[in-house]
């Protein structure tokens, strides 16, 4: 049996179905985790929903930006932008069905026994392993309950942008939310930085990627984590594996085996520079 974490799909079915054969993978015997980012600037958001859905207890997943922005827009919050691939979803006959098992998917996923965890954008520095998960489920708890239309109402937004534990109401839930779906780079004090989006050395002064300031999490904890295509599935740090390789915009789609770390891969098959 072998757990493979698999980076963000966006609607990349092709690619996934491609990778699924390249590992081998045996639905009775293997674990699938994905990282978040499921759907939307890919061309089959609604295939891909509807095939990740399918496989059941085999599959584990965590919510990504651009899973919450479909679930936003679902719910009557957000608008569709030019770039997204979300149409098909909306208007599909099983469209319910698909939003509901998706606003279910959680925003952190733990293996104690294997030692990893997984969000789509990371852990901050400023958590540790009880906190990350403790916070991932209060916001978990609040998509599955009634507030969840206040939740996607209020959900858009970079301030605040620094956790501090008084936080309440949705300025708490938003800045969860934007820690373990947007985060990119963070100062030592965890300040989010949410306007910087490119690759390592582009980030403004006082700032780093959040991997290289000094964890709270165990030392011998690995980090599982998707939502950084520029820096191309590279940190130079032994236990933090980034799986965002870019397969949307024409790069790769990657899984890491948890058991032994090793990356798999295959190429996109169309060419989407520009999606």
């Amino acid at each position: 049996m072998a757990t493979y974490a698999i980076g963000d799909l966006q609607g990349c079915l092709t690619e996934l179905l491609a990778l699924l054969k390249k590992i081998n993978y045996k639905p009775k015997h293997d674990r699938l985790w994905f990282a978040g980012d499921l759907v939307n600037r890919g061309p089959a958001s609604l295939e891909t929903l509807r095939f990740l859905k399918s496989l059941g207890k085999n599959a584990s997943f965590v919510l990504g930006n651009h899973d919450l922005h479909l679930l936003a827009i679902a719910y009557g919050h957000g608008d569709l932008k030019r770039k997204d691939t979300l149409g098909d979803i909306l208007t599909a006959p099983d469209r319910d069905e698909l939003i509901d098992w998706l606003v279910r998917q959680p925003l952190c996923q733990y293996d104690a026994k294997l030692n990893v965890i997984m969000t789509h954008a990371g852990v901050p520095p400023c958590w540790d392993l009880e906190t990350t998960i403790k916070l991932a489920k209060e916001v978990e708890d609040t998509l599955r309950s009634d507030s969840a239309d206040q939740y996607f109402s209020e959900m858009y937004g970079n301030q605040p942008d620094t956790w501090k534990k008084k936080l309440k109401g949705m300025d708490r839930l938003r800045t969860i939310t934007n820690y373990l779906t947007r985060m990119r780079f963070c100062d030592e004090n965890s300040k989010l930085d949410l306007d910087s989006k490119e690759g390592i050395g582009t980030e403004t002064k006082g700032y780093a990627p959040w991997f290289q300031h000094p964890s709270q999490l165990p030392k011998d904890c690995h980090i599982v984590f998707g939502h950084w295509a520029a820096i191309e599935g590279k940190t130079r740090m032994a236990n933090v594996h980034a799986l965002d390789t870019g397969c949307v915009w024409g790069g790769r789609l990657t899984a890491l085996r948890l058991e032994d770390k090793k990356r798999f891969s295959t190429p996109c098959s169309t060419d989407r520079k520009n999606p």
